[in-house]
């Protein structure tokens, strides 16, 4: 079976107005293209708020079902697509969630993903604003398979795509916010993008699983001016052998991919990594570290 996905990179303001109709847009546009499965970037309804650590922002967090996945609900079974997105979710007072929606072709909510695992490093202070996941790893079933849908810092763990591997997800899907310190320099840079890139193709080889990582871009400051993160942008899709599908540039762009969902199992096949696994002697996994 060859699906057809596209991969939405933007870059936001400060109008939630604005941002949608800009994504719903994009969305129209990829599915007028063949599109069958859309994935939108993390936190795509606006800024990425988590560069600075203020009380405010949980304003901009709303309830699952709610607005957003109404509006995103009608759009998909409009255009007869499932369609992955990403918002802050508030599941209730003083509880809140970096959380992936899927929805069906039928505008059903198939499912929901809460990031695992949360950061806390400078311009990206998520630990203030995200209670960690407690759903799991499980793919969501839809129309177009078994998705295997990741967030943003859960793509550096291997752990988690293979938990999502053998649950039976048939592609690995992460939405993400990653971008440079503009100080950083040109080596640091290209160290970083090609970090973030292995990493997740090692993901897709380990497991013979497809892979869509969908980045944000453009510059955006801290609402007291003070910082700014450069969103790099480079969303790629890869095969289950590592193999480059597509890649994105540094600006918006929708990148249109076949994934040929047949291929896992060729792939998998001559390399049975899942069959030779010694799950036998992984006991030590389970601590945070051998002393």
């Amino acid at each position: 079976m060859i699906l057809k996905t596209a991969l939405i990179q933007q870059a936001r303001c400060d109008s939630a107005e604005k941002n949608r109709r800009e994504t719903a847009a994009a969305v129209r546009q990829a599915a007028t293209e063949g599109a069958q499965l859309i994935v939108l970037q993390e936190l795509h309804a606006g800024l990425y708020f988590c560069q600075t650590e203020a009380p405010a922002h949980f304003d901009q967090a709303e309830a699952i079902p709610g607005p957003a996945t109404d509006f995103f609900s009608q759009l998909a079974a409009e255009l007869k697509v499932v369609l992955v997105l990403s918002l802050f979710e508030k599941r209730s007072a003083g509880l809140y969630h970096n959380t992936a929606v899927v929805m069906d072709v039928d505008g059903r909510l198939a499912g929901r993903y809460r990031k695992m695992h949360i950061p806390d490093d400078p311009g990206f202070y998520e630990k203030f604003y995200f209670t960690p996941g407690d759903l799991g790893f499980e793919p969501i079933q839809t129309s177009v398979g078994k998705l295997g849908v990741l967030v943003c810092w859960d793509q550096w763990f291997p752990e988690a795509a293979r938990l999502m591997a053998l649950a039976g997800a048939e592609i690995l899907i992460y939405p993400t916010a990653i971008g440079w310190d503009p100080t950083d320099s040109t080596a640091e840079k290209k160290r970083q993008l090609e970090a973030w890139q292995t990493v997740q193709r090692g993901h897709a080889i380990a497991n013979g699983l497809p892979l869509l990582a969908v980045n944000r871009c453009g510059r955006e400051a801290e609402p007291d001016g003070e910082g700014l993160i450069d969103f790099w942008g480079h969303s790629f899709a890869c095969g289950p052998q590592g193999e480059w599908l597509g890649k994105a540039s540094e600006t918006p762009d929708t990148l249109l991919v076949d994934i040929d969902l047949a291929q896992s199992e060729q792939t998998r096949r001559i390399w049975p990594f899942l069959r030779d696994r010694r799950i036998d002697a992984y006991g030590d996994l389970l601590k945070r570290f051998r002393d």
